[in-house]
């Protein structure tokens, strides 16, 4: 099976897809219907773990924006649990957002396949956020036509979904069109980092090394 490999195995922001999860839970029960608790325990840290993944990652922005992101548009690149598809459940996305929308962010979300009206069905569907949990949730959260247009005015990036398109924007533009400072939390670990840094974006990737500027914040 190729999905047995290094393939699965990338530091990110955590996995998502309804089979993954799904199959990981179906063993924790065989293992508890045979009496194997300790394996049952274990397998079921992957599901604990991969949930703490998203929440540590939007903590990560909160925390790097000093602390607050009331009112700041965050652009969001992905939406779709991985590139080349269109197929939402269990996004990791969709978890980290949710995080950054009760912190009173404005989200600007672009990805190439996924609908408005999916996005907001998985939201409502595995997160029960609505309008109604979460009013004026439609205004704090827009589409955008291209990445450039999600970017426009924000105070950062979260990159979510690791689509090819996105290793090859023009980030020096994007960067002329970000407020300042501009960071970048790359998601999937697939970005350039030091020739961002270079350009002056502040950047933050899952498992990657601090740099000396980047420390104590």
């Amino acid at each position: 099976d190729p999905r047995i490999g290094n393939k699965f195995l990338k530091a990110s922001v955590g996995y998502g897809g309804s089979c993954f999860q799904k199959d990981i839970l179906n063993l924790v029960y065989i293992c508890d219907t045979f009496g194997l608790k300790e394996v049952s325990e274990y397998w079921h840290q992957v599901v604990l773990m991969n949930d703490h993944q998203k929440h540590r990652f939007a903590n990560k922005i909160v925390r790097t924006m000093f602390n607050t992101i009331t009112g700041k548009k965050l652009a969001i690149l992905g939406f779709a649990f991985k590139k080349d598809t269109g197929d939402t459940r269990e996004s990791a996305a969709a978890y980290v957002m949710k995080d950054l929308l009760e912190e009173s962010a404005r989200l600007s979300v672009y990805d190439p396949q996924v609908t408005r009206e999916q996005m907001f069905m998985e939201f409502d569907y595995t997160l029960g956020v609505n309008n109604t949990s979460m009013p004026g949730l439609d205004h704090m959260i827009e589409t955008a036509p291209t990445a450039m247009d999600s970017v426009k005015g924000a105070h950062a990036i979260a990159l979510l979904t690791e689509w090819d398109e996105f290793k090859t924007l023009d980030f020096r533009a994007v960067y002329a069109a970000m407020s300042k400072p501009a960071f970048i939390f790359d998601g999937r670990n697939i970005l350039p980092h030091d020739e961002l840094r270079e350009i002056g974006f502040e950047v933050y990737a899952i498992g990657k090394p601090m740099t000396s500027s980047m420390i104590g914040k």
